[in-house]
């Protein structure tokens, strides 16, 4: 399956099994973290950030205090694609950091 082709419904609710804290449909996934602080939520979307440049894909950040949510859909294809998948891996790696 291409990075960029939207996923199906049974695809991606395979694939959220194995993300734990992520939930949507195949319009957009999200996961919404507690941080320690609000500054190490701070630190935290800085890394993500690093790393959406790296991907060249981009999440939807929502900061409330410590709370934090990040939100994936790939726009260009209308929903969620293998993009959003690698990305939110990518986002639990360093969610485990802090």
């Amino acid at each position: 399956m291409s990075d960029q082709a939207p996923l199906t419904s049974e695809f991606l609710s395979k694939e959220l099994a194995s993300l734990p804290g992520w939930s949507g449909d195949t319009s957009r996934i999200a996961r919404t973290i507690e941080a320690p602080s609000f500054l190490t939520g701070v630190d935290l979307v800085h890394r993500v950030g690093v790393l959406a440049e790296a991907l060249n894909h981009h999440p939807d950040i929502d900061i409330r205090w410590r709370r934090i949510t990040f939100g994936l859909t790939t726009h260009d294809s209308g929903g969620v694609t293998g993009k959003d998948l690698a990305l939110a891996r990518g986002i639990d790696r360093l969610v485990l950091t802090i």
